[in-house]
């Protein structure tokens, strides 16, 4: 398991609540899609998310956390974490506090992107070259991106072992 991934699932390790879905409730799995549009997880994931036990799920969150973030920091700066959490208490915007702030940022960007005018209130600043960007279109601009991560994943790490297994099926 890479570093990184390992790293998250020690910070969910400390929650003592339960795990929650992902689920954002856009699923596009039902109409054939591999990954999810809307939260990104595996069609396989969403379809046996219930009988995972925890550390299962920890990973699922794991990796979403890490392309997320991926993307997001390629797009903005988090210069005040606790601005930023107490901005999204404040406002009661749902977000994970085991999270990176990055995902944090996801989550006001995500839910704020046409009432929020000042985004530096929030204890984050745009990459000068998102700065000319309106907040709808760059969250519909990191939703594009975190999905294509999503699915070069699924057919990197993913597809190739259902290929596998699907050929090894048919010929024993």
């Amino acid at each position: 398991m890479p570093a990184c991934f390992a790293a998250r699932l020690s910070l969910f390790a400390m929650s003592n609540q339960r795990i929650k879905t992902p689920c954002v409730g856009l699923c596009s799995t039902v109409y054939g899609d591999l990954v999810c549009r809307g939260c990104k997880r595996f069609h396989h994931e969403v379809v046996n998310w219930n009988a995972y036990n925890e550390d299962e799920r920890r990973a699922v969150w794991a990796r979403l956390e890490v392309l997320l973030d991926q993307v997001m920091q390629a797009k903005l700066e988090v210069f005040d974490t606790s601005r930023l959490r107490q901005q999204l208490e404040q406002r009661q915007i749902r977000f994970v506090p085991e999270q990176s702030a990055y995902c944090w940022a996801y989550q006001l960007i995500a839910r704020g992107a046409r009432v929020i005018s000042q985004l530096d209130a929030y204890g984050v600043v745009l990459m000068p070259e998102f700065r000319g960007w309106t907040l709808p279109d760059l969250r519909d601009a990191i939703d594009r991106e975190f999905f294509i991560l999503s699915e070069a994943h699924y057919e990197r790490y993913i597809a190739p072992k259902f290929l596998r297994e699907g050929v090894e099926q048919r010929f024993p």
